[in-house]
């Protein structure tokens, strides 16, 4: 049920075409929120910015491309009237033993999971202060615990955590910011690792012990 809080605030997501994204776009709609749903996979996003409603906003866009996120966030400001919620969610988990035959993985998931989040947060900053905002950054529990095959990964969620608490610090009371540190959700991050052994261990793990998105505390 939405609370007069809640009712006409604007949260921002990316990664919103699917797992813990569109988890979070349907509770954030769910309680009131107005919602603008950034992805690269436009037809995701389109069809489900139709089912949600009230006026939410399907936008193409790509967290390691700046000029995309500087696109959306005029759209918001301009038809949603700026955001006072940004959830960065967009991710990748390209698991594999470090060597340079995955350096194209490894500039990858730095791009998308540290950088990304930083640039999005750079252009929607202002949006955030003028309206009091809430910074939410999905990190995970890679961001505290490290395992072999995962070390890329494993700084990039450590990147996240110190970044987000020097950023705790420096925008209060302007902007909350808040990190959100989940294990093991059935989303498609398994899907995309590109090393075998990689890829089967990750995924008989995600088998046994994985929650769903929509159970997730994300």
């Amino acid at each position: 049920m939405s609370t007069d809080y809640n009712d006409g605030r604007v949260a921002v997501i990316t990664g919103a075409s699917s797992g813990i994204g569109e988890a979070a776009a349907r509770e954030l709609a769910a309680d009131g929120y107005r919602l603008a749903l950034l992805a690269r996979r436009a037809d995701r996003v389109e069809a489900l910015a139709a089912e949600l409603g009230n006026g939410a906003l399907a936008i193409e866009a790509d967290v390691t491309d700046r000029d995309s996120i500087v696109a959306a966030a005029e759209r918001v400001k301009n038809e949603l009237g700026g955001a006072d919620v940004l959830v960065n969610n967009a991710g990748v988990m390209l698991l594999a033993p470090f060597s340079s035959e995955q350096r194209v993985e490894i500039r990858q998931m730095v791009e998308v999971n540290l950088l990304g989040a930083m640039t999005t947060t750079e252009v929607f900053l202002d949006q955030l202060r003028d309206g009091g905002g809430d910074l939410v950054n999905i990190s995970s529990v890679a961001g505290r615990t490290a395992r072999p095959g995962s070390s890329v990964y494993n700084a990039t969620k450590w990147g996240l955590g110190g970044w987000s608490e020097a950023l705790r610090q420096e925008l209060q009371p302007d902007v909350r910011v808040m990190v959100i540190e989940p294990g093991a959700v059935a989303t498609e991050l398994t899907d995309h690792i590109t090393h075998a052994d990689a890829k089967r261990a990750a995924e008989q793990l995600y088998e046994e012990v994985a929650i769903t998105a929509k159970a997730s505390p994300r």
